[in-house]
């Protein structure tokens, strides 16, 4: 009878970390309306986005100007994509701020003063290919709220909102560009 060689812990190591490195992708598909998709979150098909100012039919000027420079910041920073000109681009983002508004969240009971307040933006966009002139993500209606707290003793500046609002609407919008490619 032949005696069989014990297998060494030093054998089993590279088949253990093959293991360890494909259990994650068995969920994983290319396709991501079948589960879990390994793919990329931008289509590769664009190099680069145009993002001029968005037309503003509110009152409210400053966030205009605030989330133009948030949404340039946050493709450049979470996208593959390059932001260019327009002439120069292979998309463009175009939107309208259709509404700003403010609510009373909570007031005090001692004065009947608004200690929260509620500042709210509302936007139309498009983002569309320069070669075909076709919409390839279009929305209306598109919302973010922030919350400052207005009354003494905090009394935060309403710029603390806004800012804070074009920041997660441009988070919200470039996020929403991503797709089924």
């Amino acid at each position: 009878m032949t005696a069989r060689p014990a297998l060494s812990l030093v054998s089993l190591v590279p088949s253990v970390v093959a293991l360890m490195l494909l259990v994650p992708l068995a969920g994983c598909t290319s396709d991501p309306s079948q589960g879990y998709a390994s793919g990329a979150l931008y289509s590769n098909k664009f190099r680069s986005v145009s993002v001029p100012l968005f037309k503003n039919d509110a009152t409210d000027r400053a966030v205009q100007f605030q989330l133009g420079d948030a949404l340039v910041k946050e493709f450049e920073q979470m996208t593959p994509y390059k932001v260019m000109s327009e002439g120069r681009a292979d998309t463009v983002l175009r939107g309208t701020i259709t509404r700003v508004d403010m609510s009373m969240v909570s007031q005090s009971l001692g004065t009947g003063l608004p200690e929260e307040m509620a500042f709210a933006v509302t936007v139309d966009f498009e983002w569309l290919d320069m070669k075909t002139g076709k919409p390839l993500v279009s929305r209306s209606g598109f919302k973010s709220t922030a919350v400052f707290v207005a009354s003494l003793p905090n009394k935060q500046p309403i710029d603390l909102a806004r800012f804070a609002v074009a920041q997660q609407m441009a988070r919200d919008i470039v996020a929403s560009l991503q797709g089924d490619w």
